[in-house]
C-alpha cells in the first residue's frame, strides 16, 4: 500500500511542503532565565530545603506514554540531537503529510510527491502512476478519516533522525477506466488501511525538510 508553519494552514493549503509541517517550533524569542541566584538575595535561601532541594519530577510527554522503551529512547536521542524538535508538532505534521502524499499519488501530482519523498519512494510512486496512466485508469479515492497515528519506531543513525509512524485510516477506493466506468472498489465502502511510513531528516543540516523515505504495510 502504496501528520511547521501553522497547523491550521495544512487543511487550507494541501500543497504545503513537508518541511512546513514537520518538527518545527514557532519562531519566537524565549525569555532569558537567570542561571544562578545569590543566596543573600533569595528569602529562605539558607533553609534546609534550599540547601537540599527536592529534584523536579521529569517532564511529562503525553505522546510517549505507553510506548516501548526503545521508541522512547529513540525520541529522546532525537530531542538531544535537535533542540528544535517537538514530538507533538511532528505527529500533527505527519498526519498532514500522510494526507498530502495520498492525495498527490491518487491524482498523479508528481511535483508534490517530489517535494515530500526521497528518491526511492518517489520513484516507486511515479512508476505506479505511469503504469496507471498507461492503462488509462484513474483513481477516485477518498480519505474518510485517520483513526490512529502512533509512533512505531524512532532512532538516530549518526546524524540522521528516523521516525516511523503507524497510520490507521479508513479509505474509500475506486478505480475507473478511460471511459469513467468503475472497474474496482466502491465509494460506499471504506476499507481500513494500516500503513507504516518512515520520515527522516539530517539534524545537522540547515535544511529543515523531513522526507518520506520508506512505506510499508502495518
Amino acid at each position: 500500500m502504496i501528520e511547521i508553519i501553522v497547523l491550521a494552514m495544512i487543511a487550507a493549503f494541501l500543497g504545503l511542503r513537508l518541511y512546513s509541517v514537520l518538527g518545527r517550533r514557532a519562531e519566537q524569542e524565549e525569555e532569558s532565565v537567570p542561571q544562578r541566584f545569590e543566596t543573600g538575595d533569595v528569602p529562605g535561601a539558607h533553609s534546609p530545603e534550599a540547601r537540599n532541594p527536592v529534584p523536579a519530577p521529569p517532564q511529562r510527554v503525553p505522546e510517549l506514554e505507553g510506548v516501548m522503551p526503545a521508541v522512547e529512547r529513540g525520541i529522546r536521542d532525537i530531542v538531544v540531537a535537535d533542540r528544535n524538535f517537538e514530538i507533538a508538532a511532528f505527529l500533527e505534521g505527519a498526519k498532514g503529510a500522510y494526507e498530502m502524499v495520498l492525495e498527490a499519488f491518487w491524482s498523479g501530482d508528481r511535483e508534490t510527491l517530489r517535494d515530500l519523498c526521497d528518491d526511492d519512494v518517489y520513484e516507486g510512486f511515479t512508476a505506479a502512476i505511469d503504469a496507471r496512466e498507461e492503462a488509462g485508469h484513474t483513481l477516485d479515492n477518498k480519505l474518510i478519516r485517520i483513526e490512529e497515528t502512533r509512533i512505531h519506531s524512532a532512532s538516530m543513525d549518526v546524524r540522521t533522525a528516523r521516525i516511523a509512524i503507524l497510520f490507521v485510516a479508513d479509505i474509500a477506493s475506486v478505480t475507473r477506466d478511460k471511459d469513467g466506468n468503475v472497474i474496482a472498489g466502491s465509494l460506499d465502502d471504506a476499507i481500513e488501511s494500516r500503513d507504516i511510513w518512515t520520515f527522516s531528516r539530517n539534524v545537522s543540516s540547515s535544511d529543515p525538510n523531513w522526507v518520506l523515505d520508506e512505506t510499508d504495510e502495518g
